[in-house]
């Protein structure tokens, strides 16, 4: 399911253009400020977070000569102004999906920026994820005078896609923090790895090969190799790579890749968006072990063998997923942490910075530089 802004891009530029209006005839010497307020605060129901905290502060263009309070207030009279503003259909959040944890901004003598608001969103899982909610929060009371036009804050909930964001990974790889604690990931005899790319171009400045996940000569996962297609991925073991004709990838799509491996047998089968690919067998029979720094997400042999694309929903387990649980339509996209088997998730949802959250056992990996996050709506 997608679902849309509910903003127009016309009902954002009118309303930046009546703040700046107000903002004109307001004397805003010396009053508090709150620039946050001029666009909604958005709360995503993903299916995953059961609640968020919202948090803030205040300015003002100069230091305080003694100490400034600021209290705010659910303020539900608001909603209609909301609805008129940006030509919305929200409905009021209900108070048991909300609460002001911290209600007072100080600011200290001598400050120009305030202590945090804080308001938390809660029990999301609750929520109907096709409406729109929203939580006017107002100033009710102040010591020194706030501008009319930011003194409240719309808190804006609203159904999301189920993945959001992802990173681009081109001329960047990402390595465990610390693969001495990652024993999770060593020597998973009954092994499967998933995860969701989408790849511009394949082809790459080193053999065509593009590293999605693994320790070279190891137990590796990539695409192409000398005399392979391009866009044919490849999995690398100890004792010989497995590929086939039928492993063949797509570029300039999402696809959702599940790949299992059972050591006991040395077979190897790759699921793209959930059908079955042939099913290869190779000589070794050990269990993947990749609780190593030379594992690398996006990088094998040198940095020239980058992802050229989008990665997403990397995740480990150490049991064979069935194929009715890999054909799920819901299950490449929301999964829970402590799911049988599950032993690293790595969402790549952070939308910022260069670390990546492990979900499952907090065995979380950095990338050697910022990717480009990329705002996404899955499933399409």
């Amino acid at each position: 399911m997608k679902f849309s802004s509910y903003i127009s891009a016309a009902a954002l530029l009118a309303v930046a253009s009546l703040t700046a209006c107000q903002d004109d005839f307001e004397n805003v010497d010396n009053r508090v400020s709150d620039t946050g307020a001029l666009v909604p605060t958005n709360v995503l129901v993903d299916g995953q977070a059961n609640e968020q905290v919202v948090s803030f502060n205040l300015k003002m263009a100069n230091p305080v000569p003694t100490e400034v309070t600021v209290t705010y207030a659910a303020d539900m009279s608001k909603v209609e102004a909301y609805n008129a503003i940006y030509g919305a259909n929200a409905v009021e959040l209900p108070a048991e999906n909300y609460e002001i944890l911290q209600p007072v901004a100080t600011f200290i003598e001598n400050a120009v920026s305030s202590s945090n608001v804080e308001v938390k969103i809660k029990d999301l899982l609750s929520l109907d994820r096709e409406v729109v909610y929203v939580l006017p929060v107002s100033v009710v009371e102040s010591t020194v005078p706030v501008l009319e036009s930011q003194k409240t804050r719309y808190i804006v909930v609203r159904g999301a896609a189920l993945i959001n964001v992802a990173a681009n990974m081109v001329e960047n790889n990402a390595s465990l923090v610390n693969a001495s604690a990652a024993s999770a990931l060593s020597n998973i005899t009954q092994f499967t790895f998933q995860c969701i790319i989408n790849v511009d171009a394949w082809g790459g400045s080193d053999s065509n090969i593009q590293s999605i996940a693994g320790i070279e000569s190891s137990w590796l996962f990539r695409v192409s190799d000398a005399g392979l297609p391009a866009n044919q991925l490849q999995f690398v073991t100890p004792s010989g790579n497995i590929t086939d004709a039928s492993w063949q990838l797509k570029d300039k799509q999402f696809q959702r890749l599940t790949f299992t491996w059972d050591a006991s047998t040395g077979q190897a089968t790759l699921y793209v968006d959930g059908a079955k690919k042939n099913t290869m067998t190779g000589s070794s029979r050990s269990g993947v072990s990749w609780n190593s720094s030379n594992f690398y997400i996006g990088k094998s042999y040198n940095d020239n063998r980058w992802l050229n694309g989008l990665i997403s929903e990397v995740r480990v387990w150490n049991r064979i997923l069935s194929d009715a649980e890999i054909a799920d339509a819901t299950q490449p996209y929301l999964v829970a942490p402590d799911a049988e088997g599950l032993v690293a998730y790595w969402k790549f949802n952070e939308g910022a910075g260069t670390l990546i959250h492990d979900y499952c056992n907090g065995n979380d990996i950095n990338c050697a530089s910022t990717p480009k996050w990329v705002e996404i709506s899955l499933p399409e």
